[in-house]
């Protein structure tokens, strides 16, 4: 017997959500590549780092701009998939007819406690696929940031790790500074 994986595009997806589908699931899911994958449940750390991420994207960017959305779909149709970045700073628009693009994203940021190899090897390669300029990954063990810039085909072409003692800033706001000292370490 062969098993087969059901592949769903992201229009089948948006039925199954709109039939309620996973209403009683109990757990947080999105579409990656065609398949449902389950996301990994959140603690108090991955909690508390997301919020402080949303305060300080949200003073730091420029409203005319930006704006800020938290655990929320971005669309990649062509791969087939509809990721939920923790913390995204997306061209400011009203997206009720439909989830940001790709083309809308100025920074994806995961925050990852127990997804870090998720999140470096599958997110990454899907973000720089459909070109979304910069994405971080805020490695909760580690204390540092993983920061992914220039995408070229399936991958980044700039990676650089900035590490506890460092402050850094995004691509569409050079001026907004974010302290991972206070991050990591502050009260």
């Amino acid at each position: 017997m062969i098993l087969r994986t059901l592949h769903l595009s992201l229009a089948e997806y948006d039925a199954m959500v709109l039939k309620g589908a996973f209403d009683d699931l109990n757990r947080r899911v999105e579409l990656i590549r065609g398949e449902i994958v389950e996301m990994n449940p959140a603690g108090p750390l991955h909690d508390d780092y997301i919020t402080y991420l949303t305060n300080w994207s949200s003073d730091s960017r420029d409203k005319g701009v930006t704006q800020i959305t938290s655990q929320t779909g971005v669309d990649l149709p062509e791969v087939e998939s509809r990721p939920e970045p923790d913390v995204f700073w997306v061209r400011r628009a009203r997206y009720r007819d439909g989830h940001p693009q790709a083309a809308d994203v100025q920074l994806a940021i995961e925050v990852s406690d127990s997804s870090l190899e998720k999140d470096l090897e599958i997110k990454r390669r899907l973000y720089a696929e459909v070109s979304i300029v910069e994405y971080w990954i805020v490695d909760c063990q580690n204390r540092c940031v993983h920061v992914f810039r220039d995408p070229e085909g399936t991958d980044y072409r700039t990676h650089r790790i900035a590490s506890s003692t460092e402050t850094i800033s995004p691509l569409v706001a050079p001026d907004a500074c974010l302290d991972l000292h206070d991050l990591f370490a502050g009260e």
